[in-house]
C-alpha cells in the first residue's frame, strides 16, 4: 500500500516542479529543463529530482547550478501548493538517459542504412 502512495507523491512532485519551471522560474541559466523522474524516500523527507537538459555540457552545468540556487524557492513553493505533512528536501541530479537513447537511436538508424 505504501508503494502506491509513494508513486502518487512522486508524480505530484514531478508535475508541480515541471509547472514551476515552465511558469515561475525566470533564471537565464535555466535552459530547456525537463523533470524526468522523482524518487522520494519512504519517510517523505528527501526527494531525488532527476532532470534532463537539452544542450551541451556547459548548459547542463548552468541549468543544474540554477536549480541548486532555486532549491529553497522550489521547496517553499511545494510546501504551499502540496497537501503533505512533510515537504521533502530536494536533491537535483542529472539524467543523461534521453541523451543516451538518442545516441542509440542514431546508431540503429545508421546500421539500417548500411
Amino acid at each position: 500500500m505504501q508503494g502506491k502512495r509513494l508513486d502518487r507523491v512522486n508524480q505530484l512532485i514531478k508535475e508541480e516542479i515541471s509547472l514551476l519551471l515552465q511558469r515561475e522560474l525566470k533564471d537565464r541559466r535555466l535552459g530547456f529543463v525537463t523533470v524526468t523522474e522523482v524518487e522520494t524516500s519512504p519517510d517523505l523527507r528527501q526527494a531525488k529530482v532527476f532532470v534532463s537538459v537539452l544542450g551541451n555540457e556547459e548548459q547542463w552545468r548552468a541549468s543544474l547550478a540554477a536549480l541548486e540556487s532555486a532549491r529553497g524557492f522550489i521547496h517553499n513553493w511545494l510546501r504551499h501548493h502540496l497537501d503533505l505533512r512533510v515537504t521533502p528536501t530536494l536533491d537535483f541530479r542529472a539524467d543523461h538517459s534521453m541523451e543516451h537513447a538518442a545516441t542509440i537511436q542514431s546508431l540503429l538508424k545508421q546500421l539500417k542504412h548500411d
